[in-house]
């Protein structure tokens, strides 16, 4: 392997441990492949994953849809938030995840308060710059436990829309004062120092959801802890949230972020489904990437990201499982081909002049991608390189065209889940198809469930 970045995946290789050294003690059998990280999860959500696919009297939308999450908010606390966020980055690791980027907005209590408890230390839980990190430090103890590798990226959540709209009931357990949310940042900061192999971000929720002064503050803070921290951003998800930002700002909302930020490679534009030629220039340009959740923008009738488009001007993408209405990096890959046969009435359409196969070109991209939006040392299998790899069963891959088109057959042709190991940082996270607390934590989980629908 060498320096060279891998990406004709061998059938039989060594791993390297964290620090990048070739360990001789372990030969596994398989095709291995990088592990993938996932650019963009609310954890809390995947507990009510089906939960709004009832119609109603109004038109469903997202906006319908946000309104059901609100409902389901009133009733988790931040121990449920530790199960839930458990369980579901297992389903992660087993489907081919290695890292996730949690974009957590999730901060205060069913009241709208800070939590007391939030400190496992009881001589700090009466000191206020302690209260304010209960629900990051689940996120952080469920990463932990389920051995992913993680990156925290508080959200900035302040207004109920542009304007600097009061927020509404629904969103009282995200809001936080800009010096509130740099206290959080910072102590966000000081828990990456006690987990393993996590790292900090922030993620300004949305352009209707704050302003330019809030939005240049809350980086200057978090780039005063760590200059290459990735800052991600919910924008011109919605064709309304296009429409309500020109008429706020008279500029279309991926083109004012352009115009007001210097926009580098740690910026990550989450969905930007909904942009033009121009944009998508700028966005190249700037070097940010896009990060894209094809199952969830269809779920929710998004939209669809103009993908053939943005790689032709070789833009960088990353992809994300956002609500977990799927947990699936194959299926995140597979559906954003298929968008774009299904507007072209054409195949084979996201392959690329130095990659002819499309699994191999989109699991290459989107890798490597997720490493840049998460500021990991991961993304490829390389000297040096973190040790976050996936092996592929042998005995489901043989079922299959291999060589250079397996990668096209785990994404196109496969119904089962051919990734029968997974190592994260030079450790295995699964082994045979199993998680050492899957069982426990998938019965919590559905305990927890049960509670929640009655």
């Amino acid at each position: 392997m060498g320096n060279k970045q891998n990406t004709d995946y061998s059938k039989r290789d060594y791993y390297r441990d964290k620090r990048g050294k070739k360990s001789n003690a372990t030969l596994f059998e398989g095709t291995v492949i990088p592990g993938m990280i996932n650019c963009h999860s609310h954890a809390f959500q995947r507990a009510f994953a089906g939960f709004s696919e009832h119609g109603s009297n109004a038109k469903d939308s997202f906006w319908t849809w946000r309104k059901t999450m609100y409902k389901f908010l009133a009733q988790i606390t931040h121990n449920d938030v530790k199960t839930i966020a458990q369980h579901l980055y297992i389903e992660m690791l087993k489907s081919g995840y290695t890292r996730v980027a949690e974009f957590h907005y999730l901060h205060h209590d069913i009241n709208g308060k800070t939590y007391p408890e939030n400190c496992t230390d009881n001589t700090k839980r009466n000191n206020p710059e302690h209260k304010l990190s209960a629900m990051a430090q689940a996120i952080f103890d469920a990463a932990k436990n389920s051995g992913i590798g993680l990156t925290i990226l508080p959200v900035l959540y302040q207004y109920a829309g542009f304007g600097q709209q009061t927020s509404n009931d629904g969103q009282k357990r995200f809001i936080n004062t800009t010096a509130q949310f740099n206290q959080l940042v910072s102590d966000c900061f000081e828990l990456t120092k006690q987990y393993p192999n996590t790292n900090l971000g922030i993620a300004p929720h949305s352009l209707r959801a704050v302003d330019k002064e809030s939005i240049v503050e809350v980086v200057h803070h978090v780039r005063s802890l760590d200059n290459n921290a990735p800052i991600h951003i919910h924008i011109a998800e919605q064709q309304q949230e296009v429409d309500d930002c020109i008429t706020h700002y008279s500029k279309r909302p991926v083109q004012w972020l352009l115009d007001n930020f210097d926009l580098d490679e740690h910026w990550c534009l989450i969905h930007a489904t909904h942009i033009n030629a121009q944009e998508q220039k700028g966005i190249v340009a700037s070097n940010a990437i896009a990060g894209i959740c094809p199952t969830t923008e269809a779920n929710l009738g998004d939209g669809i990201f103009p993908t053939r488009e943005f790689l032709a001007l070789n833009g960088t993408f990353a992809i994300g499982s956002d609500s977990h209405i799927s947990v699936n990096p194959v299926e995140e890959l597979r559906w954003l081909e298929y968008a774009q046969r299904l507007i072209t009435q054409k195949r084979v359409i996201l392959s690329s002049a130095g990659i002819a196969s499309v699994g191999q070109n989109l699991w290459h991209k989107a890798a490597l991608g997720g490493a840049q939006s998460t500021n990991s040392n991961t993304g490829v299998i390389s000297e040096g390189k973190q040790a976050d790899l996936l092996i592929l069963d042998t005995q489901q891959t043989s079922l299959f065209a291999n060589n250079k088109h397996l990668l096209d057959s785990v994404i196109f042709a496969d119904q089962k889940n051919m990734i029968k190991d997974v190592m994260v940082n030079g450790q295995w996270a699964v082994q045979n198809y199993t998680h050492a607390n899957e069982v426990n934590s998938a019965n919590n989980f559905a305990k927890l469930l049960a509670r929640l629908s009655t």
